[in-house]
């Protein structure tokens, strides 16, 4: 009898060159990202140089076309780097995952001149993305947009904050959202690439956040910012279109993100458990430390499948929005508990700096609230539910 090959076994099973991709990236985070990890968070700092060795090693496009100067390999492979990369550091995968959704922008809805103008640099990592939706009073309802964008001849000029806008001075491309006309509500909301050197264009206050500090997040202001209208992206009105159909995409790669950390937490406790010694034995030999080590593992493992799941539909080209954020919802929450987990198991030293769960704790909580808050997610996902119960006749 012929042995069944492995693939055909097992249905998750990753081809040839995606485990090349998910090994490489591993061995660049471990190597180069994992070391400084604590000391950018300690330090609330953004390390530039390691987003231009992900540059060169092909990450920061990798799921762009080659024509464009990106890998050409999908949302799947970047959902394996990512996980490796927030595994390694949480701030460095979100900086990452932000970098590619401005990406996903002008590749959806730019034209060809702005691709080749635009995108050529971000996917070799010469230039840092940045997608800036967020205000004061626009955060879980984007349609509350009211920075004004005032066409006068062949620019824009545009007024007003953005605010918890990641990478926000690091960044050499925003991706921006206004409005052209408030009264006309989501229909007047425009999406605009600005270059950071724009005219009228400044960094405002920057965050001081609880976790995730190894990249920025601040304030961005606009006071007669001049932006010419061959940087608009779609028509205008067409800004809430260009956010969500690339919010739905971006989604996927923080639930990644969020699987990566998840899995560190894992990790750390389950060899902590293994040295640590109370009544004469391993903790590792009490039932109670087994039981969460197990809840655990399945939380890591569902959340990774969730997470597959939506990126094989992003890639086959199938409806996403459910998939995605049940992905992002789940894989939050259980980062949370998982990285919870693993400081309850380390005990009063899990508590303290000294130690990286601490750190994971910080950096999960901040995935529960961005990219859409859970609470959001679970409305969209009840929506859709509701939405194929058939109707009675």
């Amino acid at each position: 009898m012929t042995p069944t090959p492995a693939a055909a076994r097992d249905p998750f099973a990753l081809s040839a060159e995606e485990r090349s991709v998910r090994d490489t990236v591993r061995e660049f985070a471990q190597r180069e990202i994992a070391p400084g990890a604590a000391g950018r968070d300690a330090e609330e700092r953004y390390d530039r140089a390691l987003f231009d060795r992900a540059g060169e090693l092909g990450i920061t496009g990798l799921p762009y076309p080659e024509e464009l100067g990106g890998a050409g390999m999908g949302t799947f492979a970047w959902v394996l780097a990512c996980e490796e990369v927030a595994a390694a550091d949480m701030g460095m995968a979100v900086s990452l995952s932000v970098h590619v959704l401005s990406q996903l922008c002008i590749f959806s809805s730019g034209t060809d001149a702005q691709r080749q103008r635009l995108l050529p640099p971000m996917t070799a990592g010469r230039h840092l993305g940045a997608f800036a939706l967020t205000e004061p009073q626009a955060g879980s309802d984007a349609s509350a947009i009211s920075l004004a964008a005032r066409r006068e001849g062949d620019e824009y000029r545009l007024n007003g904050n953005k605010i918890w806008i990641s990478n926000a001075g690091q960044a050499d491309v925003y991706v921006v959202f206004g409005t052209v006309d408030r009264a006309r509500g989501r229909d007047g909301i425009t999406a605009f690439v600005v270059e950071r050197d724009t005219p009228g264009f400044r960094l405002g206050a920057r965050e001081h956040k609880m976790g995730i500090r190894g990249t920025t997040a601040a304030e961005l202001v606009f006071e007669e910012a001049r932006v010419p209208v061959e940087n608009r992206l779609g028509e205008e009105g067409d800004g809430l279109k260009v956010a969500l159909g690339a919010l739905g995409s971006g989604r996927i790669g923080i639930a990644a993100a969020c699987v990566g950390l998840a899995r560190a937490a894992l990790e750390h406790a389950a060899r902590y458990a293994t040295e640590r010694s109370q009544f004469g034995r391993p903790i590792a030999q009490q039932e109670m430390i087994q039981a969460m080590l197990a809840d655990m593992a399945t939380a890591v493992e569902a959340a990774r499948l969730l997470t597959w799941r939506a990126a094989r539909l992003r890639d086959a080209g199938q409806p996403i929005n459910a998939a995605s954020s049940m992905a992002k919802m789940f894989a939050s929450d259980a980062a949370m508990r998982v990285t919870t987990d693993a400081v309850q198991i380390y005990g009063g030293a899990g508590y303290s700096r000294e130690n990286p769960v601490e750190r994971f704790m910080r950096d999960a909580k901040g995935a529960q609230i961005y990219e859409g808050t859970n609470q959001i997610h679970r409305l969209i996902i009840a929506q859709q539910l509701l939405d194929a119960v058939p109707r009675g006749g």
